[in-house]
Parts: C-alpha cells; sequence; structure tokens
C-alpha cells in the first residue's frame, strides 16, 4: 500500500501561514500562489516560498491563469516570480490553477493553458500540474492537457476518491477539503512525489 503525503495550499487569503506547525502537523507538501495574469504578484509568495523550505516541506508554486491574457509573457512572469523569491530548486513543483474562462470559448481555454504549459517546459524542463475542477474540465476547457499531472479540486468526494474529468485517466493531487484550509492528498512518498518536480540537470 503507498503511502499517503498529506498537503495544503494557501494563496494572500489565508496572510500569515504558520508552516512551523503546519509541518508539525504532519504537512509534507504546500503549494502557494505566485502569481495572476501578467503583472500581479501574491505579496505573501516570498515568504510562504522561504518558510515551505525552511521547514522541509516539498515547494510547490501555482499561477492563477487569465486565459484573455498571452500565455508566455504570463508563464515568464510566474518564472520570473519564483526567481525572485530565491528560485527553483530540485524537486519543487509548479501548477498552472485552471479555473476561470474570462468569458472564453473552452476551445480558446485550453490553447491558453497549452502554451503555458509548453512555456513552462521550455523555460524550466519541467511538466506543471494542472489544478481544475470536474466541471470545468468536463466543459472543453482542459482538451488536450492530459499528459500533465492533475490536481483535481474536488471536496464534495471523499479524501483520495475524486471523480477523474476528461482528459485524464488518474488524479495525481486531490483536493479535499476547502473549508477553513485548503487540504490535498498524494498518493505516494515524497520521493514519488519530487520526481514530478524540478530537475536541474
Amino acid at each position: 500500500m503507498k503511502r499517503v503525503l498529506h498537503g495544503i495550499d494557501v494563496s494572500n487569503w489565508q496572510g500569515t501561514v504558520d508552516w512551523a506547525g503546519h509541518a508539525e502537523d504532519g504537512v509534507a507538501f504546500g503549494f502557494a500562489k505566485a502569481s495572476e495574469g501578467g503583472t500581479w504578484v501574491d505579496k505573501w509568495f516570498d515568504r510562504n516560498w522561504q518558510l515551505m523550505r525552511e521547514h522541509w516541506l516539498v515547494c510547490g508554486a501555482y499561477h492563477f491563469a487569465r486565459p484573455k491574457g498571452d500565455p508566455g509573457e504570463q508563464a515568464r512572469h510566474f518564472l520570473r516570480t519564483i526567481r525572485n523569491a530565491g528560485g527553483l530548486r530540485r524537486g519543487d513543483l509548479v501548477a498552472l490553477d485552471l479555473e476561470s474562462d474570462d468569458g472564453l470559448p473552452p476551445d480558446q481555454v485550453a490553447r491558453f493553458a497549452r502554451r503555458w504549459c509548453r512555456q513552462i517546459e521550455k523555460h524550466a524542463g519541467m511538466r506543471p500540474f494542472i489544478y481544475t475542477f470536474q466541471w470545468f474540465a468536463n466543459e472543453g476547457n482542459c482538451a488536450g492537457l492530459g499528459e500533465y499531472p492533475l490536481w483535481i479540486a474536488s471536496p464534495e468526494k471523499a479524501k483520495g476518491n475524486p471523480v477523474v474529468p476528461r482528459p485524464w485517466r488518474d488524479w495525481t493531487i486531490h483536493q479535499y477539503a476547502n473549508s477553513p484550509l485548503d487540504r490535498n492528498v498524494f498518493h505516494g512518498s515524497r520521493e514519488d512525489l519530487t520526481r514530478l518536480g524540478y530537475d536541474p540537470r
């Protein structure tokens, strides 16, 4: 039976996060919002990034997609935000938060996401996770993203038992609770998780 890792994800809405306390409680990985669109930076990201690392969590950063914008510009903004906070180290994770269509049809949203992901692969040499919801994916907004690991937001389902939307066949991270904090689970070891992350080789 595989080990289960517990994680949390945070953004500016949480303000000051007690990373030391979460680490003591068994949280093994975290994702912090880094950026949104082409210019916005989460004011808490630098602190969250440093403290996750300080307390030996697997570090993850995510970008909130604004599909009306330029995907290349948003990918570069995201990576620049991480670089300004100390950069990527071996095993760090990145993700695209894909939950807003900005009023665009699904095929344009999906095309934005694919282009954003390709930019991350090109400039960081790693595949980003895709964070999304079942209903959003079912509308076609995630077409062509099945090769990327799925981080599925499904708080209505039991921990570790989410519904997996197309184009995916399986999930990688399940966000199973969102109140009072976003909580996640990964089936596997720390090594399994970091293997999906940044490799500077």
